[in-house]
């Protein structure tokens, strides 16, 4: 089988980008088969998109939902031309469903984890912190059960820490050396399953294995391209991801809302919860002590003209004052007791400003206590 995109993956590295080279790529497809019902394969590190777009046409286009993540933005904005969705940025940051996925296609950043300024690495392991090792982690619980998993790792990643959680999580393990040895990559092929379905199973011979080749002690069966590899049957998925975003916005994203907003000042008032509001009418006329009350109360605010002619700006405002009094008690034995009493005390304010035409305070704040 020829492949569709020979030449849109750049074989070289790049920032950690090990793409699959593409007789590996061939024979690796060659060992899945497709379900009857619709499938979705996700590929967390996709680069430019190439892989998971050929497993997809190898699967049968039509009938699956291809999902991918890629850090870098310039790989991401290829792969959008070939996957059906496609998350810029670092897989850390994303909302994805779990177990959601048929088929996981798996070749993560390859190197040692860097320690934070913080001094943590963000690693849950015990073992040898690696990339390796934190991808699979963020992402074996987004295959779901019976999944198949293609991890594309090197060789000396599998130490007795990883091993351990590949035979606990998956049924069918069979390892396979990269057709390019230049990295020194094997494709390992899993199914999901529960821990309690491995009783009986030869899991300690696959353990064994995977040591074993992990430590350079037994020699590794490239991958075959006459069709022996036993085939893997990639399940159907219930429905599509609820979720699958990232958890803050792409740059470009945020820029097209703050565009679309006008930076929000057109609906500032709305968002400050200042929305202006008709003053529905008083049941009856105010008397001059409501209006005196809600003048001080600042419920009265803005240009008041008289029917003098007088024009002012109003605004009204309250507040607490305390006032203390004293009392003096003559005790019994002559002795004589003070208190001091705080009162609180609502002191209305209101200023003017006086926009009179020709007044002689115009322009003059006016206060009145």
């Amino acid at each position: 089988m020829a492949l569709m995109f020979p030449r849109l993956a750049r074989n070289f590295i790049k920032n950690g980008y090990f793409p699959t080279d593409e007789s590996t790529l061939e024979r690796t497809l060659s060992a899945l088969a497709p379900s009857s019902g619709t499938m979705c394969i996700l590929d967390p590190c996709a680069g430019e998109g190439v892989a998971i777009a050929e497993a997809a046409h190898a699967l049968g286009r039509e009938q699956v939902k291809v999902y991918a993540v890629e850090y870098d933005t310039e790989r991401a904005t290829h792969a959008r031309n070939l996957v059906d969705h496609c998350l810029q940025g670092d897989l850390m940051d994303t909302l994805i469903s779990r177990q959601s996925f048929g088929l996981l296609w798996l070749n993560p950043p390859y190197g040692d984890l860097n320690r934070g300024a913080d001094g943590n690495i963000g690693y849950p392991g015990k073992g040898r912190p690696r990339l390796e090792k934190l991808f699979y982690q963020r992402t074996l619980p987004l295959l779901q059960y019976d999944g198949v998993l293609v991890l594309i790792i090197p060789i000396y990643v599998l130490d007795a820490e990883f091993v351990g959680w590949l035979t606990r999580h998956f049924a069918d393990l069979r390892l396979y050396r990269a057709v390019d040895t230049q990295f020194k990559q094997v494709v390992i092929f899993g199914r999901r399953v529960r821990q309690r379905e491995l009783a009986g199973s030869d899991t300690k011979a696959v353990r064994q294995q995977l040591l074993q080749a992990g430590q350079d002690d037994i020699d590794v069966d490239v991958l075959p391209d006459d069709g022996s590899c036993p085939t893997y049957t990639v399940p159907s998925s219930q429905a599509n991801p609820e979720h699958f975003y990232r958890i803050t916005l792409e740059p470009e994203q945020f820029a097209a809302e703050v565009h679309r907003l006008q930076g929000m000042w057109p609906a500032i008032e709305t968002y400050l919860g200042a929305a202006q509001r008709i003053p529905r009418p008083p049941a009856r006329a105010l008397s001059h002590w409501h209006l005196a009350l809600a003048l001080a109360a600042g419920a009265i605010s803005g240009v008041v003209t008289a029917k003098t002619g007088k024009v002012l700006v109003v605004k009204g405002d309250t507040h607490k004052e305390k006032s203390l009094t004293t009392e003096y008690r003559e005790r019994d034995d002559g002795s004589v007791a003070e208190t001091r009493i705080l009162t609180d005390r609502f002191v209305p304010i209101i200023r003017a400003w006086d926009m009179t035409p020709d007044s002689p305070t115009r322009g003059q704040v006016l206060t009145i206590r």
